[in-house]
């Protein structure tokens, strides 16, 4: 299961403690095919999420009110990996989301 806590240094209150990254080692060009790839990925994620939500929906009906937690965990997780990937997009990690590291 992911970590709430795992962005807790870049909310806005904490970010005068972060240590600077190590500058862009990457050719640009290359990240341009990263950044171009995890595009498509995000968007297949929205995907994946309202997916999610219409199927927990439909299970609250029919429940009386009881989320599924395994459905709620994966939705943490894959918004997790958004944020990643965002993070990624935007350059303020140097560090690919999965499939290039370990999923959290």
């Amino acid at each position: 299961m992911a970590d709430p806590h795992e962005f807790d240094d870049v909310m806005p209150e904490n970010t005068s403690r972060r240590e600077p990254e190590e500058p862009v080692q990457e050719n640009l060009f290359t990240r341009l095919i990263y950044m171009i790839i995890i595009a498509f990925m995000i968007s297949f994620a929205g995907t994946v999420i309202g997916v999610l939500a219409l199927i927990q929906f439909i299970i609250m009906l029919a429940s009386n009110k009881q989320p599924n937690e395994r459905i709620a965990e994966l939705g943490t997780d894959v918004g997790i990996w958004v944020a990643k990937a965002t993070r990624y997009q935007t350059a303020a990690s140097e560090v690919k989301p999965w499939p290039w590291t370990e999923l959290d």
